[in-house]
């Protein structure tokens, strides 16, 4: 066999090779580890008290909305799902709500301890946090009382930034105001005060004055997914390359 046959056929091994693991890794980039670290504080209840701030005006793609702050809160958890929004889209676009640019869906405390979060399926809708699971052990130690779904409001570029990069795994801190909002053409929206209710309007609005992710979380399959991703890459250039030079 010739040097250029050998070549080619440890090249179509390894792209071979790294499609089957990149798709894998894929699959499994959202799988918890057993053994993650956890940041100091996410063991503890979000911590909100009563403010006396007058309600306020801001303007965000030409749209006016009046925000009216009603307690502080001070939010520390794990992502487990997000979506983001664009007001540009869907009920967003009919209520023109530039304002909420993503809701995501956290949790804390004994949530990150007790169940097994990988037999969860945790899923947003454009406004919900769902969750469910067969392992009925793991339901059994789920606390419904430690997990939210935040509607995040923000106008500060910096904010908006931070909250864009937010993915599932993140431990983030999220401080800012429960508010209610409305726009000059109509659309409002409250908030929950507790975190005790289920259903319709059982989320959070926060208007987010600081966001901060603590800590990204490492996996062996998010690792795989990065090299596994350059091998694939790497090889099919070198495929074409070589088939555009007559080597191959």
């Amino acid at each position: 066999m010739s040097r250029s046959s050998t070549f080619k056929t440890l090249n179509a091994i390894v792209f071979y090779l790294c499609s089957v693991l990149l798709l894998a890794s894929c699959w499994h980039r959202n799988d918890f580890p057993v053994d993650m670290p956890v940041e100091k504080g996410l063991e503890a209840m979000p911590v909100q008290k009563a403010v006396k701030e007058a309600p306020f005006n801001v303007t965000q793609e030409g749209v006016h909305y009046e925000v009216s702050p009603l307690y502080s809160y001070d939010l520390k958890g794990l992502v487990v799902s997000y979506e983001h929004h664009d007001g540009n889209y869907s009920l967003h676009r009919l209520w023109n709500d530039h304002l909420n640019v993503a809701d995501i869906c956290v949790l804390w405390g004994d949530n990150l301890q007790g169940p097994d979060l990988n037999t969860f399926k945790f899923w947003n809708g454009e406004f919900t946090c769902n969750f469910t699971t067969a392992d009925q052990q793991s339901w059994e130690q789920f606390r419904t009382d430690k997990i939210s779904n935040n509607h995040l409001l923000a106008v500060d570029g910096l904010v908006r930034n931070t909250i864009e990069k937010v993915r599932i795994g993140d431990q983030v801190r999220i401080r800012g105001w429960l508010a209610s909002y409305s726009n000059d053409q109509g659309f409002s929206r409250g908030t929950s005060i507790s975190r005790e209710d289920e259903g319709n309007g059982a989320c959070e609005t926060i208007y987010v004055r600081e966001m901060s992710i603590l800590r990204s979380m490492e996996s062996g399959w998010r690792t795989l997914m990065n090299f596994s991703l350059f091998g694939f890459i790497v090889s099919g250039l070198i495929w074409v390359i070589a088939v555009l030079r007559g080597v191959f």
